[in-house]
């Protein structure tokens, strides 16, 4: 290989690392320790260390957080679902509706909702709350409720959330990880950003 093609290889790959790199900071926006910050146009948290910000519009009032990848940890905030919507975007309100947060919803009924939009947007059949009990959340009472389910992949994972309804709206947050390691590694860090909430 010449001296001239070397070099028109190192440029290439210089050129597509940068390719890279631009497409990962498109992908995600760093959420900074420390740093109050707005989510899913509801309220406010702040992390307590840095995450990323994935892009994509699950929900009309959804945000999603990453520490490694959605696939090995999420955190999502719902804020202010509003009454006759779903939590998520639906993909076929004809052929499959996802449930609704209605008017009469109890903020005791929120896990079943939340386990009913995984089993029709995610095709989840193995899904189970695995505590529930009361709980402070943006101020006033709500829950706190753990949930296991198995994705796509066969793979077992745990989730932990904080909800209320406040002025007619639902406000979550959802912690999920796989149950071996990362759920562990990471729910500390969801309790604390649950802890700091506040609304506007």
């Amino acid at each position: 290989m010449t001296m001239h093609s070397m070099q028109g290889l190192k440029i290439a790959a210089g050129a597509l690392a940068l390719a890279c790199t631009s497409m990962r900071a498109e992908a995600h926006k760093l959420r900074e320790k420390a740093q109050t910050v707005q989510v899913a146009e509801g309220f406010s948290v702040t992390p307590t260390r840095d995450w990323n910000r994935l892009n994509g519009n699950r929900g009309k009032a959804t945000e999603t957080w990453t520490l490694d990848g959605d696939q090995l940890n999420e955190l999502t905030f719902y804020g202010g679902i509003e009454a006759g919507r779903s939590l998520l975007r639906e993909r076929s309100k004809n052929t499959d509706p996802l449930p609704k947060f209605e008017a009469n919803t109890l903020v005791v009924e929120v896990p079943e909702l939340l386990e009913g939009t995984y089993r029709t947007s995610r095709g989840t059949s193995d899904f189970a709350v695995t505590g529930l009990e009361p709980g402070r959340f943006l101020g006033t009472d709500g829950v706190a409720f753990t949930y296991q389910y198995v994705d796509g992949e066969r793979l077992v994972r745990k989730g932990e959330a904080r909800a209320a309804i406040i002025g007619g709206k639902l406000f979550m947050i959802t912690f999920e990880a796989p149950r071996l390691h990362y759920f562990d590694q990471g729910v500390g860090e969801f309790r604390k950003i649950s802890d700091s909430a506040r609304r506007p």
